[in-house]
């Protein structure tokens, strides 16, 4: 780790080519690490595609994209300005531009508030009842950053904001009748707290000493059967969501690769190697394509 990037940080492309100046204001939007905005994109690609909007509303694909880069970059600066103190205590995030002080909190502030304006524009993309309910994740997004402070669970309440977008993109396709989007969103929200938990086996040392709470600090020792449990309740809801769009027993078959990728992490995870849950958690974008071709089969079908 060096002082000015984070040990997970990708550094090439974009990154590669701003100017040194820009580089903390991309790094404090997370913009060298895009699993973040990938994550919080599929649950709306996944409402899109099993909502039969892949071909009529394909625009929204693009638009809710570009919402989910802008709004995750939005999220990342305000938590950096709320967890400051936290941050400079963990080893893997001392280096973030707000706890270093390579970037003030006015500014960070101020950076945030751009984001949330590429976010604005994205909204008014939409039509008015996703709008309505893009809007009210706001609550959720200002509440995130304490709860690690409050419960063992914060990886619960960050399944509540990164599967928000399910509910956005089915509401921008049409009207949400029957079982299809509650259960959408609760395997989404199952599907976050197994990839965040293993996402916080990184910092669970860290955690201990400074008395930040997590699901896995909370599992424990049983972090495998956890993750596993939280992963099965989520292909357990998509199962029972695709079955209510298109009730066909082959729609069991669509989310087979899933399953087993999602299988392979928890049977392969080594929950003291820290670069092991990183790998871990950066491969649910691969999983994210394959739950997303499931939904797109399903609700592409005649």
């Amino acid at each position: 780790m060096t002082a000015t990037h984070p040990p997970d940080s990708q550094l090439h492309g974009l990154m590669a080519v701003l100017p040194a100046a820009a580089r903390p204001y991309a790094l404090l939007a997370r913009f060298d690490r895009p699993i973040g905005w990938w994550l919080l994109y599929w649950p709306c690609a996944f409402a899109l595609a099993l909502a039969g909007g892949a071909v009529s509303h394909w625009p929204l694909f693009l638009w809710l994209l570009l919402g989910a880069i802008a709004m995750r970059g939005a999220g990342c600066v305000y938590n950096d300005i709320v967890d400051r103190d936290l941050d400079a205590r963990v080893a893997r995030t001392a280096s973030r531009p707000v706890a270093s002080g390579a970037v003030s909190v006015r500014n960070a502030a101020l950076w945030t508030v751009l984001l949330s304006l590429v976010g604005l524009f994205v909204l008014l993309q939409l039509p008015r009842p996703a709008q309505i309910v893009a809007l009210a994740s706001l609550i959720l997004v200002a509440a995130y950053p304490f709860m690690k402070r409050i419960t063992w669970w914060p990886q619960a309440w960050l399944g509540l904001v990164f599967s928000w977008g399910a509910l956005v993109g089915w509401l921008a396709v049409g009207n949400a009748t029957g079982l299809a989007l509650p259960l959408l969103y609760a395997g989404c929200i199952a599907w976050v707290i197994g990839y965040d938990t293993i996402y916080a086996l990184q910092d669970i040392e860290d955690d201990m000493l400074i008395g930040v709470k997590s699901s896995a600090r909370a599992m424990g020792a049983q972090v495998r059967p956890g993750v596993a449990l939280c992963y099965g309740a989520a292909l357990a809801c998509w199962v029972g969501a695709l079955w209510a769009v298109r009730p066909d027993p082959l729609v069991f078959v669509a989310l087979i690769p899933a399953a087993l990728h999602l299988t392979g992490q928890v049977v392969t995870l080594d929950p003291a190697n820290g670069a092991d849950a990183l790998a871990k958690f950066r491969s649910n974008r691969f999983a994210g394509l394959l739950i997303f071709a499931a939904m797109l089969v399903v609700g592409s079908a005649p």
